[in-house]
């Protein structure tokens, strides 16, 4: 490949649909503006090149904007192989912004892309999955005394990086992104549970009212996604390894057992655990005819598809991102988006609205670690909680919605230990 996007691709109609699409989402997106207008009058980011392993999506393309707009030199590839959307990518590259991501991209392309990402010698690495930090530290090396920090967007990269931290071989600061409450609490329950409906819906046309809906992993993900199953009308089941969250989920009214047990009944499968082989060959073994698999975890190992291919006799493409499996006993299992992210995949991704935090938190998380470059410890940070405390305020005054605060004698009440009596 010679540039970022192939010439039958990058096409003038193609890139106006894309900035269509970008300016339909930016108008759910009033707290990254607001970062944009102080970004373009102080230019925070000024001469820092930064490499982003994202989602190609129109609320992506906002961020970019914002962090140009800071007066940061930015190259973007895709964190996943299915979830770019071409007309964004298009118009990202007419305005000037290197832009690797094609999608249906095959594994030597995509991983091609995240060589082209960091061929441009980043000082801030931004990741959603820890791909392009885990290419630092394994095959080019040679990168990492010019990196004075990264960001990582979501659940799966934060694990990998603790992982690699844990072994004392992190080699420069990164802010978990993820880990800020205007982050999780929104864009992984509300954004996913909406957006993984969006996709199993696009993808297959079903009814979800009256289906069995299992989820396997009840994190903030799979809490959004089994309660807006349970109000489209399903019957919900969870499976969790996590004795304290398996308890939330009986409390919020889903029924919990075993996935052995829960393979025999349901009707539409969603992984969301972060994990690898969730659903695992012996679930297919005793599944429904007709019984629907999805994932909505970052990396595409948490349906064993190779279990899947092995006791199969054939395999069709039935609908687009729908693959239909029969098995030896004529049971049909049907994967969705080849087990990749199906909200992503199948459907847009999350609404621009819970991305205009998440994103928020990616453009401040840049600007800290530059001004904090000096302290900050090749280790996984969060942001500040004064900022993340910003984000909802600015957020909650896009959307009118006033709060209190507290007065003088209420503040010094709550920091002292002389308390009223009982």
């Amino acid at each position: 490949m010679t540039g970022q996007i192939p010439s039958d691709i990058l096409d003038i109609e193609l890139a106006r649909d894309g900035q269509l699409r970008t300016e339909w989402a930016e108008r759910e997106m009033p707290v990254l503006r607001t970062i944009r207008e102080r970004f373009e009058r102080e230019k925070p980011l000024k001469g820092m090149r930064i490499s982003g392993c994202l989602h190609i999506t129109s609320e992506t393309a906002n961020l970019v904007k914002t962090l140009v707009a800071g007066g940061a030199e930015v190259t973007m590839c895709a964190s996943n192989p299915l979830s770019t959307q071409d007309d964004v990518a298009a118009y990202l590259v007419s305005q000037g912004i290197p832009t690797f991501a094609i999608k249906g991209e095959d594994a030597a392309t995509y991983n091609s892309h995240i060589t082209a990402a960091l061929d441009t010698n980043p000082q801030l690495t931004m990741d959603d999955g820890a791909d392009l930090v885990a290419e630092l530290h394994t095959k080019r090396t040679e990168l990492l005394d010019g990196v004075i920090g990264g960001m990582e967007e979501t659940t799966t990269g934060v694990i990998r990086l603790k992982a690699l931290a844990g072994e004392g071989k992190l080699r420069f600061p990164v802010i978990a992104v993820n880990d800020s409450d205007t982050k999780h609490m929104f864009d992984n329950r509300y954004g996913t549970g909406q957006s993984t409906l969006d996709g199993i819906i696009r993808a297959t046309n079903v009814l979800l009212s009256g289906k069995t809906i299992v989820t396997i992993g009840y994190g903030w993900c799979g809490r959004g996604f089994a309660d807006r199953a349970k109000g489209m009308g399903a019957h919900t089941v969870v499976c969790e390894v996590n004795p304290v969250r398996a308890l939330e989920a009986v409390m919020d009214g889903h029924r919990v057992m075993p996935m052995a047990e829960a393979a025999k009944i349901g009707d539409i499968f969603l992984t969301v655990t972060g994990g690898k082989n969730a659903i695992d060959g012996h679930h297919f073994d005793v599944m429904k005819d007709g019984a629907i698999v999805a994932n909505s975890g970052h990396f595409n190992v948490e349906i064993n598809v190779d279990a899947l291919e092995q006791r199969s006799e054939t395999k069709r493409r039935v609908r687009p991102f729908v693959d239909e499996y029969t098995l030896e006993n004529g049971r049909r299992i049907n994967l969705l988006a080849e087990g990749r992210l199906v909200n992503l995949s199948a459907a847009e991704g999350h609404p621009s609205s819970v991305m205009d935090m998440s994103f928020a938190n990616q453009a401040l998380a840049a600007e800290y670690i530059i001004a904090n470059r000096d302290t900050l410890t090749p280790d996984v940070h969060t942001l500040p909680s004064d900022l993340d405390a910003e984000i909802a305020r600015i957020k909650l005054q896009s959307i009118g919605m006033p709060i209190d605060a507290l007065t003088e004698e209420q503040s010094q009440y709550l920091a002292s230990w002389e308390m009223g009596t009982a």
